[in-house]
C-alpha cells in the first residue's frame, strides 16, 4: 500500500452531481481530491477558509501572476488617464477657438467634425491599447481562492483510516470469494 501525500487540489463538480460535505452533510459541488486521484472528499468552500481543516498550499507561480495581473491594471488605469486627460485638453482648447471665432459659424462647424474625428481616432488608440493588455491578462485567468491545500493531521489521518479499511474490506472480500481457504471436509474413514 503506498501512502497517500498530504496535497489535495480543489476541483468544481457540476452542481447536479453535487454530494454530501464530508464535514457538515449539506450538498456542495467543492471535491478535494489527491493528484494520483486515489482520494477525494467532498467539501463545502466554507471549510477550506477554515484553518483549522486545512491549509493553502501556496504557489510561488500563482503568486507571481497576480502581481503581473496587478501590474497590467495599472498600466490599464493609466492609459484611460492619459485618454481623460487628452480629451479634456482638446475640449479645453476647442473652447478657447470658439471663443476667438465666435464670428465665423461655418468654420465653427467644420473644427466640430474635425474634432470628433480626432476624438475618435484617440479613443481607437486607446481601445487598441487596453485590448493589448487585457489579451495577456486573459491568458493567465487567476482564481482568487486557492487551488491547492494541506489537510490538518486529525482530519489527514482519517482519510487515511478511510483508505485502509477500504483496502482491508476488498481483501476480505477476495478471500471469502477463493474456495481453497476454507476448510475441506475430512475423507478418512471413521474407525
Amino acid at each position: 500500500m503506498a501512502l497517500l501525500v498530504n496535497v489535495w487540489h480543489l476541483r468544481k463538480v457540476a452542481e447536479a452531481s453535487a454530494k454530501p460535505c464530508d464535514i457538515c452533510y449539506k450538498p456542495s459541488a467543492s471535491v478535494l481530491i489527491t493528484p494520483d486521484r486515489k482520494a477525494f472528499l467532498y467539501i463545502c468552500p466554507g471549510h477550506l477558509k477554515d484553518r483549522g481543516f486545512c491549509s493553502p498550499i501556496i504557489d510561488e507561480a500563482e503568486v507571481a501572476a497576480k502581481r503581473k495581473k496587478e501590474a497590467l491594471d495599472r498600466e490599464i488605469e493609466i492609459i484611460k488617464r492619459e485618454y481623460e486627460e487628452k480629451k479634456k485638453k482638446k475640449q479645453s482648447k476647442e473652447a478657447q477657438k470658439r471663443d476667438k471665432n465666435t464670428e465665423k459659424d461655418t468654420e465653427k462647424d467644420k473644427n466640430a467634425v474635425k474634432s470628433n474625428e480626432g476624438d475618435d481616432e484617440v479613443e481607437k488608440e486607446k481601445n487598441g491599447k487596453i485590448e493589448a493588455l487585457t489579451a495577456k491578462a486573459s491568458t493567465s485567468s487567476a482564481d482568487e481562492s486557492p487551488r491547492t491545500f494541506a489537510l490538518q493531521k486529525i482530519f489527514y489521518q482519517k482519510q487515511l483510516d478511510r483508505i485502509r479499511s477500504a483496502e482491508i474490506a476488498k481483501r476480505n472480500r477476495e478471500r471469502l470469494k477463493n474456495p481453497s481457504l476454507f476448510p475441506s471436509v475430512p475423507s478418512g474413514d471413521l474407525e
